[in-house]
């Protein structure tokens, strides 16, 4: 017969042992009764939920271009998030959680023991209400403490919100890597594509992400994500979520992950920083967080084409001017370790821009050189890849590309690398629509990682040829037209009237033509003819004509220099100005903001549509005609003949400008109704180059952006307005016909210019063009004539001519 006293003791040791457990679960639920819950945090954080969305900056066809903020967010409704997501995130995260009351104890229990056996607090079970009660409220600590607060507060949370509520908060707030909070953020950040596209496998990958976002994170470990990614289709699997034949078609797919560098595509860092300062001038810090979106009037074409444009025709330049050496220098250790050290420490101070990557090279001679990029690849450049820097290869020059040099590469078509480097040089580019001043497209530099200076609303620099056209325009209303004869000879201007000394301008290529017409002083940029104009008329009159345009008088001097373009403008101020020609005579103030809403979509300003009213008239149709006209002789005949010759396209017109010594080049103009201007130049002035003009420089930038953006714009016809009269081959305003126009200027020899003054030589060119005999023909509003034929061009080598953001919102 046993002994029945050892069996009394484990009853006894038993019993000991449940009075303790009543004992402490008793204290621990008093102590959550007593003194956690009454002291649980209002939750007017999950039921008035404000999440902090970043600022986001959009084209016109709704092409992310920016975020600006410490988190990126989106937040979706929970019908909204697509079920296949749901169910790969409660597969792997909360299997019961539809079930369970906010606390799954039999999790809670196994990780108990758990913890119990192997020490400390290693897993936690925390269900998704659980996590969104420390999400929101607690630490990330792992002690019994915080543990016991979550319990209270998951129950505190399913007491007041509905399970979809509970979901939709924790979808929306879950930090999943990159930056990323959400997950409808992080299908874009790490897939570039919305929530609702997302394929099985990519699903299960986002699913991955809240155990461990670092852990888990495709980019930076993406075998650890993948190992991840396979479990969790596994779960949906087994669950019956999924078929096989889903199953076996995640686990083939093979999914292109975004880096950072591949997240925005659209290159508009410019336009975007100037969202983003305007955002912050009206709501402060606020302005990256309340989730704000902003529409820009940018189209996702024209921004990449001017992009590309800008950095093509600087590399371009550049490259006409000579390799100029490597970056920087580095030492190589001999050491393995330390010599990757020094590569990524070197590569780190000198950033790839674009297509142009950093690289330091480990190996060079005259026949091959050997570098290595940022992402540790080792490229060879031989062949013509080296020909843009062989007079700094060895045996030519032992100093030069040398092991350590850091040197910037870049790939063609077919993957070869060639040396290549960042310019020195400056550009912009800004495109506006004709019709009502919304931007098309905006580049204010070479890379706004370099540099965030914006050469188009920030840069003032000296327009040159650029500004004749408008002193022509001002002319018209003095009683000039395109066929008033101009004397093309040189000029001496006493000391007497310039208030210094005394001035003898010159034209640039130091040839005169004589007398010739307005319009073909002004195709071929002939200073002395647009001299002659300005005398006649006065640098005052026009001083007060210019603001018509958008133009600050200040900025200009009183004299007749102006006329040469000596006086200071912006690549924004010019597009404005010229736009004013291509609508016709209406100035609209540029603006790059159509569009805010908030997180949720609502509209909060908007741009009205704006339609040509006479309000906005700011010269006469007669003369918008005419300057029309002039200017396309400029880009078909004249010294923007490039334009015309490879767009092919008769509604083109335009100014080119080089200042002195060629420190900035200038095309300026506008087909069907797209209006650009393209600008180069130094940041501290210098020459260009003695070879260098507004038509080498600027044009092919303009040409570039325009060969996409008037892509099926059909030739834009220019409908003459009344009041204009056919007098000697050209028009001219009726009023002037006869003794109130001024028919030629400097044609006596000397330097007169009085109105309507003919001498024997005026008499010659008047009888030459059939002055005298034929009958003025008067336009009609409903005519539709072609401009005045373009005259031959002169093929001599033409030489060179001298001479705010917008409101965004009302």
């Amino acid at each position: 017969m046993s002994n029945p006293l050892p069996r009394m003791r484990l009853f006894k040791i038993f019993g000991v042992l449940c009075a303790l457990f009543v004992l402490a679960a008793g204290l621990l639920l008093s102590y959550a009764l007593l003194w956690v819950a009454p002291r649980l945090p209002e939750l007017k954080a999950l039921t008035d939920y404000q999440p902090k969305i970043p600022l986001r900056v959009y084209t016109a066809d709704n092409v992310l271009l920016a975020e600006f903020g410490e988190e990126k967010r989106d937040f979706v409704p929970i019908k909204e998030i697509p079920a296949l997501m749901k169910t790969a995130l409660l597969d792997t995260e909360d299997e019961h959680f539809y079930q369970h009351g906010g606390v799954n104890y039999k999790g809670v229990l196994r990780a108990m023991i758990s913890n119990l056996i192997h020490g400390g607090s290693s897993q936690g079970a925390s269900t998704i209400t659980m996590q969104v009660a420390r999400n929101f409220f607690l630490s990330r600590e792992k002690t019994y403490s915080r543990k016991i607060n979550e319990i209270m507060l998951a129950y505190k949370i399913e007491s007041q919100l509905s399970k979809d509520q509970i979901l939709e908060l924790y979808m929306n707030q879950i930090f999943l890597g990159e930056r990323a909070f959400g997950f409808s953020t992080a299908a874009r950040t790490y897939f570039g594509k919305p929530l609702n596209d997302i394929t099985i496998a990519e699903a299960a990958m986002l699913a991955g992400l809240p155990k461990a976002p670092s852990a888990y994170n495709p980019v930076i470990n993406p075998k650890r994500a993948y190992q991840r990614q396979r479990y969790i289709l596994k779960r949906m699997h087994d669950l019956g979520h999924i078929t096989q034949a889903q199953y076996d078609q995640a686990l083939a797919q093979k999914l292109t992950v975004l880096d950072s560098s591949q997240r925005i595509v659209t290159h508009a860092e410019y336009a975007a920083e100037v969202v983003r300062k305007f955002m912050y001038a009206q709501y402060k810090e606020e302005a990256y967080t309340r989730g704000f979106n902003v529409y820009t009037t940018l189209q996702k074409a024209d921004q990449d084409a001017a992009y590309a444009a800008v950095r093509r025709g600087m590399i371009d330049y550049d490259r006409r001017h000579g390799y100029r050496g490597p970056e920087a220098f580095i030492d190589l250790p001999s050491d393995t370790d330390a010599r990757e050290e020094a590569i990524d420490d070197a590569l780190g101070k000198h950033p790839d821009s674009d297509d142009l990557k950093a690289a330091v090279v480990l190996a060079a001679s005259s026949r091959a050189v050997k570098a290595q990029t940022a992402s540790g690849e080792e490229i060879d450049i031989a062949g013509e890849g080296l020909r843009f820097a062989a007079a700094f290869l060895p045996p030519h020059n032992k100093t030069a590309i040398r092991p350590g040099a850091l040197i910037r590469v870049t790939q063609d078509a077919k993957k070869h690398w060639t040396i290549a480097q960042l310019p020195e040089v400056s550009a912009a580019f800004v495109a506006l629509d004709a019709r009502d001043g919304a931007y098309r497209a905006l580049v204010g530099g070479f890379d706004f990682a370099q540099s965030q200076f914006d050469h188009v609303t920030q840069a003032w620099r000296q327009p040159g040829s650029t500004i004749k056209p408008f002193v022509y325009s001002a002319s018209l209303e003095k009683g000039l037209s395109p066929g008033t004869i101009i004397d093309d000879a040189p000029l001496q201007i006493s000391a007497a009237e310039t208030g210094s000394q005394a001035w003898e301008p010159q034209n640039d290529d130091g040839k005169y033509d004589g007398p010739i017409t307005m319009r073909t002083g002004l195709r071929k940029s002939k200073n002395l003819v647009s001299i002659r104009i300005l005398r006649t008329i006065t640098p005052r009159f026009v001083l007060d004509y210019l603001p018509r345009f958008g133009f600050d008088a200040s900025k200009h001097p009183d004299n007749l220099t102006l006329t040469l373009g000596t006086g200071s403008v912006t690549p924004l101020q010019m597009a404005g100005a010229y736009s004013v020609f291509a609508s016709g005579g209406y100035r609209h103030e540029p603006y790059l903001i159509a569009k805010v809403t908030d997180a949720r979509g609502k509209v909060l300003a908007q741009k009205p549509q704006e339609a040509n009213s006479e309000d906005a008239r700011v010269i006469d149709a007669r003369n918008a005609w005419l300057m029309d006209s002039m200017l396309r002789d400029v880009a078909h005949a004249g010294t923007g003949a490039a334009a015309g010759q490879k767009l092919g396209r008769a509604d083109l017109a335009g100014k080119t400008g080089t200042t002195n010594d060629a420190m900035d080049g200038w095309f300026a103009g506008y087909g069907s109704d797209v209006v650009a201007v393209a600008w180069m130049g130094f940041d501290t002035p210098r020459s260009l180059g003695g070879r260098e003009f507004g038509s080498t420089l600027a044009l092919p930038i303009w040409i570039d952006y325009m060969r996409v953006a008037l892509r099926g714009k059909p030739d834009l016809p220019r409908p003459m307005p009344a009041g204009l009269v056919q007098v000697d081959g050209d028009w001219m305003y009726q009023e002037y016909v006869g003794s109130n126009g001024v028919h030629s200027i400097g044609t006596d020899g000397g330097n007169g210019s009085n109105s309507g003054a003919t001498d024997a030589i005026g008499d010659f060119w008047n009888r030459l063009f059939g002055g005298g005999t034929q009958q003025p023909q008067q336009s009609q509003q409903s005519q539709q004539p072609q401009a005045p034929a373009a005259q031959p061009r002169n093929r001599s080598r033409q030489g060179p001519e001298t001479g705010l953001p917008g409101q965004m919102l009302p």
